[in-house]
Order: C-alpha cells, then sequence, then structure tokens
C-alpha cells in the first residue's frame, strides 16, 4: 500500500537519497521543509508537493492534514535535518500521528533516547533511524562469516576512514560540535554501529588524536580490539588516492586482512526503506551501543 511521506531538510546533502528511496519502493512525498529554498529537485519527484520554508507552517500543515481524511495523513516524516535538531523534528513527526525515519546519528546525547521510547509509547508510533551500512551485501556476508567462525582469538581491527571536505564544512553547523557532534558523531558514527554489530558490545575506548578535522584512538569490543582513524583533511589521503583525485578512502583490516566494501553504496537508502516499510527496520534500541560510544568519545582527553 502507498504511504505518505514529508521530509524535513529536503535542501540538505542526505535529502536526494530519500527523496529517491520514497519514489523507488513506491510511496508518495507530500509535504516538505527546509529553510533553504534551493529545492529544484522536488520537481524530479512530483509537482504536487507543499513545500514550506517555516517549521511552524509545517507543523501546522500536518497537524491540519492529520485531522482530515486518511487518506491524505502523513504517515512517515523522513528527517534529514542538522544532527541537534533530530530530537525535536522527530517529536514533531510523533506529535502529529507519523512514523519518523530519521538520518543517522539520531540524536547527539544518548539521555534523548530515553525520552523518544517514552513518547513512542504515548503515541504508538515507531522511531527508526539509517543505519545502511547493515544491510551492505559484503557487510552482512562478513557478519555472517565472523559468526561462524569457530577461531576464539580476539579479532584486531584497524579502521581509516578519510572524507574530504573543504573549508564550508567549518563554517556550517558540521563544523560545530554543539550542533554536529564533532567528527567522530557526524562523520564516524555509522562506522562504530558498524563495528559494534560485527564484534560485540563496547567495553573500554581512548583517544590519541583529537583535532576538528581528525579523530584517532583505540576501542576494546567484545569480540575485537579495535585502532581507528577519521579525517576529513585531503592531506590525510594516501598519496596514490590524493594523485588520483579520489575524495575518500575507507579501509577496514581484520587480522591484517582488508575487508573490501568500496561499491554497492548507491542504493543502501532504498534498501533501508524497504526494510522499515516490512516492519524490518533499525530504532533506537539499534542505535543506542554507537551513540553512547560516540558520546563518550567527545568527553575523552587526548593522549598525545
Amino acid at each position: 500500500m502507498t504511504k505518505n511521506f514529508a521530509v524535513i531538510g529536503v535542501g540538505g546533502y542526505v535529502a536526494p537519497r530519500h527523496l529517491k528511496a520514497i519514489q523507488e519502493t513506491g510511496n508518495r512525498l507530500v509535504a516538505a521543509v527546509d529553510p533553504n529554498d534551493s529545492v529544484g529537485i522536488l520537481d524530479r519527484y512530483s509537482y504536487d508537493v507543499r513545500y514550506f520554508r517555516e517549521i511552524e507552517r509545517f507543523d501546522r500543515h500536518l497537524d491540519k492534514l492529520r485531522r482530515g481524511p486518511e487518506e491524505h495523513r502523513i504517515e512517515w516524516v523522513s528527517i534529514c535535518s542538522p544532527n541537534y535538531l533530530h530530537d525535536s523534528h522527530i517529536r514533531l513527526a510523533l506529535r502529529n500521528g507519523a512514523n519518523a525515519l530519521c538520518e543517522k546519528p539520531i540524536v547527539i546525547n544518548p539521555w534523548n533516547l530515553d525520552a523518544l521510547q517514552e513518547l513512542e509509547l504515548e503515541t504508538g508510533r515507531r522511531v527508526l533511524t539509517v543505519l545502511q551500512l547493515r544491510v551492505h551485501p559484503q557487510l552482512i556476508a562478513l557478519r555472517e562469516r565472523l559468526r561462524a567462525g569457530t577461531d576464539a582469538r580476539r579479532a584486531q581491527v584497524s579502521l581509516v576512514y578519510i572524507t574530504c571536505r573543504g573549508p564550508w564544512y567549518d563554517v556550517s553547523w558540521k563544523g560545530s560540535v554543539e550542533k554536529s557532534g564533532g567528527i567522530g558523531t557526524n562523520i564516524g558514527v555509522h562506522l562504530f554501529d558498524l563495528l559494534i554489530w560485527l564484534f560485540g558490545k563496547p567495553a573500554h575506548s581512548t583517544l590519541s588524536v583529537n583535532e576538528p578535522s581528525r579523530m584517532g584512538g583505540e576501542l576494546e569490543l567484545e569480540h575485537a580490539d579495535v585502532r581507528w582513524f577519521l579525517s576529513t583533511n585531503r592531506g590525510d589521503l594516501p598519496p596514490a588516492v590524493r594523485e588520483k583525485g579520489t575524495p575518500t578512502y575507507r579501509l577496514i583490516t581484520i587480522d591484517g586482512e582488508p575487508v573490501e566494501f568500496s561499491e554497492g553504496f548507491a542504493d543502501l537508502h532504498t534498501e533501508i526503506y524497504r526494510r522499515t516499510l516490512k516492519g524490518e527496520g533499525f530504532g533506537i534500541e539499534d542505535a543506542r551501543a554507537s551513540i553512547e560510544v560516540v558520546t563518550r568519545i567527545r568527553s575523552l582527553a587526548a593522549t598525545r
């Protein structure tokens, strides 16, 4: 059955993936909001989307639809807004009788998760999030191999993720720790979720590098010891990668063996939508451990 969707933050970087996923899962985009009115992308999907620049008018519109005929009500709100607004926008969705599908990180601080769970109980609606690496075919296969293994040794894991950003990044909300959670949260949260999903619960973490454009440290998980490094600085790219003009470098090694997952990212949001609409999405408890890890990391002092 076709579902009615609304999108918060439709002018943002990640919104096109959500618009594409809504269309590819056979659903209908009804309303959208963003204070930035560079939203011509909407015409690729429908000429009938009600667009708002002010969140207050968008809220009023959803409330009006909620009180009207059932076929016009918003059933899902996709949230693509800045990280620090996720909690508020999830609440807006649930108050208007819709489920929320929120980009990662679902919230910046873990104590907000408990309040959202209470609101789920009060409203009967769900809060889901986008943990797209959990639906990557090669990573699913890797997890199955790890679970089938009989070796009791702890895995030795290295994670390096470098994704270049220009000066705009630091000027935008993403460069503010208060608004984005910093690089460990904004860039790293889905990678920490992946590590926890693969190797079990986190136990201990240390931080060796803590700068605006790079972070690194060690993370002890139930079945692995992890050394990790995150960066948005182009100078951290390996020379061979930089010479090719490639803006992103990602490498995970397990006991010295590289894990290849460079391809297969194009349709992950659509797969998240498919699973979510089938009742197989990722909720608050799925996201909790990674949110707790990145919050703990933000509080650590670097050892050098």
